[in-house]
């Protein structure tokens, strides 16, 4: 098989890696209920199952980029995923609440060297005027994990227990390293450098200021997300019963935004494109806002659907221009920028839930969309400067011919 057949499949096999991430990362939530009834223990208790993942993985994702600079790509990733099935199969078997919590960190550990690596991966086996392309790829499968593999694994607790779920993310994720180890190339590592450079370098503002971006980016739109269903019921009057189609609209308008920005980014540059994603963000957060104040909680559930299908293509379409900005100004610390920037957006997700929480509670849910506009609106202005004080050329160097094989 080809080297060029390898790259240009390259970046899916990668958003598989993305997909089994994401899902075992989201799928806990659903999971809550029938984890305290199974474990003994109260549905709090269980959260912070979700607490630990995302504090562990916001802290270590840069440390472990750092340390695992120099190992070859293929089989840190090869390696990761065996660990991954090996962890969820573990938290399939757990005795107790502590093991959990224990099982929880080590998939952190492993879900912050697997991602960073599949995004860096992709962006290095395809060539420079696709980087914006592979990136969103990769991205995408994060954003279907959302309303693809989080339902079904929901499903699959509901009606088996949630420790099959886990056995399920198990078993996928054997199936995905089966696909990664007959797919991908091998792909050298970093070269040398020292810790004191590495450190040094992701420490630049310019590294610094996309990592905010990312930070209130996450912030914005994981709080409209994360509360839809007060805001659907302020905004229209309606119940559950419109909540699940209009999930499942954001989470396909965040696919298709995911790819399409990809895309635009190889066209017009990562800068441009970013920028235009954040103001869509902005602006649909702030017509949610309006239809709150203005609408006498009568608005038509397809005028929310609508505005919700836009917020959703622009919400989640960020990611690839930020990745493919940061690859562009990283140079050879791009995983580990990277890294940095998948723990900015863990950050941005627990700051819209606690947040977000302290809002919907006092103001309701047209209170959560005029929040999560001031704060899109704060990230359009700081990635704008950012912009102009550090552009990116929109190229990101690909992989040289003799690190194949």
């Amino acid at each position: 098989m080809s080297s060029h057949t390898l790259r240009s499949g390259a970046p899916w096999y990668l958003a598989l890696v993305a997909f089994a991430v994401g899902t075992d990362d989201l799928v806990i939530a659903g999971l809550l209920p029938a984890i305290a009834r199974d474990l003994d223990i109260g549905v709090a208790a269980a959260g912070q199952a979700v607490t630990v993942f995302s504090i562990t993985y916001a802290v270590a994702a840069p440390v472990l980029a750092v340390a695992t600079a120099r190992l070859p790509r293929r089989a840190l990733l090869l390696t990761g995923l065996a660990l991954f099935a090996c962890v969820n199969l573990a938290t399939a078997l757990v005795p107790g609440y502590a093991s959990l919590l224990v099982m929880r960190v080590v998939a952190a550990l492993i879900a912050a060297v697997l991602t960073p690596v599949a995004f860096s991966m992709a962006a290095r086996l395809v060539a420079p005027e696709h980087t914006g392309r592979a990136v969103g790829t990769v991205a995408t499968g994060l954003t279907v994990s959302l309303f693809l593999g989080v339902p079904i694994g929901s499903l699959l607790g509901s009606l088996f227990g949630w420790r099959v779920t886990f056995l399920a993310v198990a078993l996928f994720t054997g199936a995905v390293l089966a696909i990664a180890a007959s797919r991908l190339p091998a792909l050298d590592g970093a070269p040398e450098a020292g810790l004191r450079h590495q450190l040094g370098s992701l420490g630049r503002p310019a590294i610094l200021t996309c990592v905010l971006g990312t930070v209130m980016g996450a912030s914005g739109g994981f709080m409209v997300y994360t509360y839809i269903a007060p805001l659907t019921r302020d905004l229209t009057g309606a119940g559950g019963v419109a909540l699940a189609p209009l999930i499942a609209v954001v989470g396909a308008a965040g696919a298709v935004g995911t790819m399409v920005c990809g895309r635009a980014t190889d066209r017009w540059g990562a800068d441009r494109v970013l920028l235009v994603s954040f103001a869509g963000m902005t602006a649909t957060s702030l017509t949610l806002a309006a239809l709150g104040y203005l609408g006498g909680g009568a608005v038509p559930v397809w005028a929310l659907a609508a505005v919700l299908a836009l917020w959703g293509f622009a919400a989640w379409g960020f990611a690839a221009p930020m990745s493919a900005r940061l690859l562009g100004l990283a140079g050879e610390e791009g995983t580990e920028a990277l890294a940095l920037n998948t723990g900015g957006l863990y950050v941005g997700t627990a700051v819209a839930g606690a947040l977000g929480g302290v809002v919907v509670s006092s103001q309701g849910g047209a209170g959560v969309a005029a929040t999560a506009t001031a704060i899109g609106l704060l990230a359009f202005v700081a990635m704008a400067l950012s912009v102009r004080r550090f552009p990116t050329s929109g190229q990101v160097g690909t992989v040289r011919e003799d690190t194949l094989s």
